[in-house]
C-alpha cells in the first residue's frame, strides 16, 4: 500500500509476522495443554485480537511462526478467511529460537513486514509507524514505551543507541513492544540459524539501523497469569465516553475568562438531554477538562473541583454516571503533556480504567479538542459548526460533527 509523505510515497506494510512458538512457561497451568497465544482472553484466544487489530490497520496477510502445539493455532483459525486475511503457517519445533523462526519463515515473508510478539498488545497506527520508520531510513523501527529500568536508550533523532537485554546500562529508560516494521534485509545479518532475534536487534543497534517510536498510551501483556487479569479487563468491550467539560456540559465563561464558581455553571440542556439517552443506554463518562485560569490566579484548585463535584452530583442525579474527572490546571505556556491538545489526561484515563482508547470517543468542542483525540489515537465527535473544524489536518478531522450531544447520541450508540 503506498502512501503519501511530503513529496515522496512510501510503502505501507500489507504483511505481517507474528511469532507464536513460546512455551508460556511463566503462564503455567493455563499453556499445559494450550499455546501462549490461544490462552481465552474474555472467551476467545488472545492471539484473535492480535489479528483483529492487524486487519483494521490495513494488514492483508499474516504469517503465524508456530511451535509449542502448533496444530491447536493453525486448526483454529485455518487460512484467515473467517477474520478477513490470509493466514500463512511456518511451523517448527518448540525448541527453536525466535530467530530461527524467521529464517525457516523467509521463503513467506515480503521484503518489507510488520513483526509482533504474540504476547504484548497496544493501541498502534501502522500508517503514523510507517512515516516514522520511513524518515529514519533503517532497516528495523519498532515501537517503545516509556519504562524505568527498560532495556532501550533512545538518541534524540529517535535512533536506539543501547539495545541491553541484562538492563544494567545508564539511560534505558524506554521498553520496546514489538509492532515492528522490518526490511527483509536483515537476514544478510544472521551468522548463524540458531540464535534469538534479540541478538539481531543488537547487531542492527550497533549499526545505527535501528529506531524506536514512542507510545506512550498503555500496554498490557499475557506474559503472566497477573498481567492476563489486566489484558481480559483492558480487552473487555467497555461503554465509557470521554467528554469536554465548558461548552459541552455547561454554558463556556467569555473569551479569556473562566467559571470560577458553582453559581456560574449552567447546564446545556440538549447536551445534557443526549448524555441522559447515552446513560440509558448503559455509557458512563469520563470529563477531561483544561483549567488553565487556575495557573493564571483567577479561579483556585479548590474551587474547580468544588464546580467538578457538585456537576459530578447533579449529573448522577439524573442517571448519569461520572466515573472520573480530569483535569490540566497549567497554563498553555508550560508545554505540559496533559494538556489538550497533548493526550496526557488521556492515557491517564485509559490507565486508571483499563479502557482502549482506539474503541472510544472524545466529545468537544473546541478544535483543540480533536486533536487531542488524534494525539490520543481515540476518535472524536465536535459540537458545533462544521467550518469551525475546516483547517485541522485529514488525521484531525472529528468522526462526526453535531450541533448537540441530543443529535449525536444516535451516532454514538450506533458506533
Amino acid at each position: 500500500k503506498l502512501l503519501t509523505s511530503g513529496k515522496r510515497q512510501m510503502i505501507v506494510p500489507e504483511q505481517a509476522a507474528i511469532l507464536c512458538g513460546g512455551l508460556g512457561t511463566r503462564l503455567r497451568p493455563l499453556t499445559d495443554k494450550t499455546p501462549k497465544p490461544m490462552v481465552p482472553v474474555n472467551g476467545k484466544p488472545f492471539l484473535e485480537y492480535l489479528l483483529v487489530q492487524l486487519r483494521e490497520n490495513g494488514i492483508k496477510e499474516v504469517i503465524l511462526m508456530t511451535g509449542y502445539l502448533g496444530e491447536q493455532i493453525s486448526q483454529f483459525f485455518g487460512d484467515g478467511t473467517s477474520l478477513g486475511l490470509r493466514i500463512k503457517y511456518s511451523h517448527g519445533p518448540a525448541e527453536w529460537d525466535t530467530g530461527r523462526r524467521l529464517i525457516e519463515a523467509k521463503s513467506l515473508l515480503n521484503d518489507y513486514f510488520l513483526l509482533l510478539y504474540s504476547d504484548n498488545f497496544v493501541p498502534f497506527n501502522l500508517n503514523k509507524l510507517a512515516r516514522f520508520h520511513d524518515a529514519q531510513r533503517g532497516l528495523l523501527t519498532f515501537v517503545v514505551h516509556p519504562k524505568s529500568e527498560g532495556n532501550i536508550r533512545l538518541a534524540e533523532d529517535g535512533k536506539v543507541e543501547v539495545y541491553d537485554k541484562t538492563r544494567k546500562e545508564e539511560g534505558l529508560d524506554f521498553v520496546e513492544l514489538g509492532y515492528m516494521i522490518i526490511l527483509k534485509e536483515v537476514f544478510g545479518c544472521f551468522d548463524e540459524i540458531n540464535v534469538s532475534f534479540s541478538d539481531i536487534i543488537f547487531k542492527l543497534v550497533c549499526d545505527r539501523q535501528v529506531s524506536g517510536m514512542i507510545v506512550r498510551d498503555a500496554y498490557h501483556s499475557i506474559s503472566d497469569l497477573e498481567r492476563l487479569k489486566l489484558m481480559e479487563e483492558y480487552l473487555k468491550p467497555k461503554k465509557i465516553l470521554l467528554i469536554d467539560r465548558d461548552g459541552i456540559l455547561n454554558k463556556k465563561a467569555p473569551k479569556g475568562d473562566y467559571v470560577t464558581s458553582w453559581e456560574d455553571f449552567v447546564f446545556l440542556s440538549k447536551n445534557v438531554k443526549g448524555l441522559r439517552m447515552l446513560a440509558e443506554a448503559g455509557y458512563e463518562f469520563i470529563v477531561i477538562s483544561n483549567q488553565a485560569g487556575i495557573a493564571r490566579g483567577m479561579v483556585t484548585w479548590e474551587a474547580v473541583d468544588n464546580i467538578n463535584q457538585q456537576m459530578k452530583k447533579e449529573l448522577e442525579g439524573e442517571g448519569i454516571s461520572v466515573l472520573d474527572v480530569l483535569v490540566c490546571p497549567h497554563h498553555w505556556d508550560e508545554g505540559c503533556f496533559c494538556r489538550k491538545p497533548n493526550p496526557g489526561m488521556f492515557f491517564k484515563a485509559s490507565r486508571d480504567w483499563l479502557f482502549r482508547l482506539d474503541k472510544t470517543f472524545y466529545i468537544g468542542d473546541d478544535p483543540r479538542d480533536c486533536q487531542a483525540a488524534c494525539n490520543a489515537g481515540c476518535g472524536s465527535v465536535f459540537i458545533g459548526e462544521k467550518d469551525e473544524v475546516g483547517a485541522l489536518s485529514p488525521e484531525e478531522q472529528p468522526n462526526k460533527v453535531f450541533n448537540n450531544l441530543e443529535e449525536a447520541a444516535p451516532f454514538l450508540m450506533n458506533s
